[in-house]
């Protein structure tokens, strides 16, 4: 019995060294480490698919100026790793906000896009002073309806600043012409998309010599269309309980002052912060409302919170 124990010991303790030595072996050097990941990530040049369009005008790729505008895009978007699974992430959560708006005015579903390389789906504020996801100035959103001012800045409302888009792309696809124009028109202006095709004497986007933005701005629509409609097709890898989803709400009817939000969403089970995040077009912790407005403030279903 004892032999036997001995042997199975002197088995363990060689199967152990063999191991440990293995170990050794495949340990990684800078050197081998480095290789691996030249093996293991790669960069291709990408296919530029033969059909693509927007808004149901196709992109002219025959032309070899637009296909390499259109590869630079495709290559500068699939290669921004990060920010190309962020847009995945955040458009689950607001195309399904943005998408209805679109449809209800007969504005096609891809200028959804549009607002995509616009703010990436945040509430950013451009240098020139353009502010929420769909990037409206000042002026543009007091001629369009909105209130705009140091208590109430209803840019950052996505649902009424959608309005607001639909509303200004409908007037410059009539004074246009077509989807793409309208879509430059969104960046550069109706008047100097207009003047720009006066001068040049042509009739289409594509036809146009543009600084680099307005140069850029369809191809990039185009690219994100193209990469977020197929993420497998260009690498990017994720489960469905990887994006982010939008938290159910209720709306809160006010027609007069709010002296302090933070009690008004202490009443309703969260805090200041959190109402902030559902209604981020209320820009001050107080609503002054000396017109007896009536507001809608969204409120989420409980139990998506945990507030302390």
């Amino acid at each position: 019995m004892k032999t036997i124990e001995r042997l199975l010991a002197y088995v363990g303790l060689l199967s152990l060294c063999a191991l440990f030595i293995n170990a050794l072996q495949d340990a990684p050097t800078d050197e081998n480490f480095e290789k691996k990941i030249i093996n293991d990530y790669n960069v291709y040049a990408l296919q530029v698919p033969e059909d693509l369009s927007f808004a149901g005008e196709q992109v002219p790729l025959n032309n070899p100026d637009i296909l390499e505008r259109m590869d630079r895009e495709l290559l500068v978007n699939t290669y921004w790793q990060s920010n190309g699974l962020l847009m995945f992430k955040r458009a689950k959560k607001y195309f399904p906000v943005i998408e209805p708006i679109l449809a209800k005015h007969g504005v096609p579903d891809d200028f959804k896009y549009l607002a995509v390389i616009e703010s990436g789906l945040t509430n950013a504020v451009s240098p020139a002073g353009a502010r929420g996801v769909w990037q409206i100035m000042k002026t543009t959103g007091r001629e369009n309806g909105l209130e705009v001012n140091s208590n109430v800045d209803e840019r950052y409302h996505l649902e009424k600043a959608t309005e607001v888009a639909c509303k200004y792309l409908l007037r410059a696809k009539e004074k246009l012409g077509s989807w793409t124009l309208a879509a430059a028109a969104y960046n550069a202006g109706n008047a100097g998309v207009s003047r720009r095709l006066k001068e040049q004497n042509v009739t289409d986007y594509y036809d146009l010599l543009l600084g680099e933005e307005t140069g850029r701005y369809l191809f990039r629509i185009v690219a994100l269309k193209e990469i977020l409609s197929h993420p497998d097709k260009y690498g990017f890898n994720f489960r469905e309980k990887d994006l982010y989803a939008g938290v159910p709400t209720f709306k809160v009817e006010v027609d007069t002052a709010v002296t302090d939000f933070t009690q008004f969403a202490e009443k309703f089970g969260i805090n200041y912060k959190i109402l902030k995040l559902h209604n981020p077009w209320l820009r001050e912790p107080h609503l002054n409302n000396k017109s007896g407005k009536l507001y809608e403030i969204e409120i989420p279903n409980e139990g998506y919170y945990d507030v302390n």
